[in-house]
């Protein structure tokens, strides 16, 4: 679903200057996450999932997001949302992002192609027939890029309790800044295990979907991977928890703690 994968990126919504390490994923890498509302009530599922292949010619891995309700509250608010880009297999640069999503009715069909040399967006919407182009900021990323982006190049060792990073973001016709706290490390009971992972809290806006700015709470691997495990979020009304439940295709291995 959106908010799902909004945190998602949110987790790794981090501008790091540092040299770009080894790869932290690759192609075939598929997660699965279920989520809970208010720690009890079945709210949904969500996957990602990494597809090398070819766009205008370039190498690119294709990246597909789904979200989808399930248990009781698809009887009275039903979600089906896809979200795609196709991002540079050398730089971790979008090309194309696609967002499709029905969310109790409320539907967006659009496609944006970057231009990162123009610095420009080129949205169509395909909702309402539709076309405009926008600018956008350097190293722009969209929601589902700047996940696989940044588990490449941010800097995990050298990084501070405490200290707020930031990530240029594109999302349907606005360019954002989005600010991240990191919290320091905690080792996390998962569905695998025990894991070292790293805690974030990012800054969100308070209001209709959010309680207040600091709302959510993020664990991810603290190994190579880099990979979202576990994620709270208060929300004005309610909260939501999501969980890591199944994957295949890592990149690098999975240390886990069964003491």
């Amino acid at each position: 679903m959106k908010k799902t994968l909004l945190i998602l990126t949110l987790i790794f919504g981090l501008h790091s200057v540092a040299a770009q390490k080894k790869s932290a994923y690759q192609d075939g890498e598929w997660f699965k996450f279920d989520m809970s509302y208010s720690n009890f009530l079945t709210a949904g599922t969500a996957t990602l999932e990494v597809d090398e292949t070819t766009l205008n010619g370039k190498p690119v891995y294709h990246i597909v997001g789904k979200g989808w309700t399930t248990g009781a509250i698809k009887w009275f608010f039903k979600v089906k949302d896809r979200y795609e880009s196709y991002i540079d297999k050398d730089t971790g640069m979008p090309y194309k992002f696609i967002r499709k999503i029905d969310e109790g009715g409320h539907t967006k069909d659009l496609e944006i192609d970057f231009d990162h040399i123009k610095k420009e967006a080129f949205i169509e919407n395909k909702k309402h027939k539709t076309t405009k182009r926008v600018s956008i900021e350097q190293d722009v990323q969209d929601m589902v890029s700047a996940f696989y982006y940044l588990r490449n190049n941010y800097e995990t060792e050298s990084i501070k309790d405490g200290e707020v990073v930031e990530l240029n973001m594109f999302f349907d016709e606005e360019n954002y800044i989005f600010k991240l706290k990191y919290l320091g490390r905690e080792t996390i009971d998962t569905a695998f295990g025990r894991v070292k992972t790293l805690k974030f809290r990012p800054y969100v806006m308070a209001g209709r979907v959010f309680k207040e700015q600091e709302s959510l709470t993020l664990w991810v691997s603290a190994d190579d991977n880099k990979i979202p495990l576990k994620i709270k979020a208060d929300l004005a009304v309610g909260s939501l928890q999501a969980n890591l439940e199944a994957f295949k295709g890592l990149k690098h291995s999975f240390k886990v703690q069964f003491d």
